[in-house]
């Protein structure tokens, strides 16, 4: 049978108790989501998100510079890393290590070297990424002394530079100083080192 015009099937029509009903059920589905989210789910807009994984869902570790041969001619002196300090410079989740490293000759002032590592993205043999040394920032070959290493956030490297002008300069007293750093731009380190002070 076909109705008039204008009407509608009576199980159709829209009721105050329908929409009530309808009202009632969002609310229990919408507390019900909220209650059955994870504990640990506290990000909200706008956080920065979470390092990268590795595939054993763990932060990936930065290098660690004692799995790294360094260019180092110390002889029958080992080696020792003297300072070292962590950044992500793509903020990739990937970080990076610096490292000062000099002979450990045991006293007298070695000179350092200082080098960035990276991870090469293969298993190392045990729990973390095989370090590479990606490049070396300042050579032992200068008879500097690394001091005061920093990192920052924005990926700059900071360092104070320490050393002698001849060789008659008592070992315990250097006096030469220079403050560098690093800025990571377009994907590469550049040296931006701070104006020549005088002697100290």
């Amino acid at each position: 049978m076909q109705l008039p015009a204008g009407h509608d099937l009576p199980h159709t029509r829209t009721r105050t108790v329908h929409w009530l009903v309808t009202a009632a059920f969002l609310a229990t589905v919408t507390a019900v989501a909220a209650l059955c989210q994870p504990s640990d789910a506290t990000a909200e807009p706008g956080t920065v998100a979470a390092p990268a994984a590795d595939p054993r869902g763990e932060p990936r570790p930065a290098p660690d510079p004692g799995t790294v041969d360094f260019p180092l001619d110390c002889g029958s002196l080992g080696v020792v890393v003297t300072d070292r300090a962590t950044l992500d410079l793509g903020g990739d989740g990937w970080p990076e290590t610096v490292a000062a490293v000099r002979c450990d000759a045991g006293s007298g002032t070695p000179p350092h070297g200082l080098y960035l590592l990276t991870g090469s993205g293969e298993d190392g043999g045990g729990a973390e990424d095989a370090a590479v040394l990606a490049e070396t920032l300042v050579d032992p070959a200068e008879g500097m002394t690394v001091d005061g290493l920093e990192t920052a956030g924005d990926g700059t490297i900071s360092a104070r530079l320490v050393g002698y002008s001849s060789p008659d300069v008592p070992r315990c007293c250097p006096d030469l100083r220079r403050d560098v750093s690093w800025v990571w731009q377009d994907g590469r380190l550049e040296l931006r080192p701070a104006p020549t002070p005088n002697s100290v």
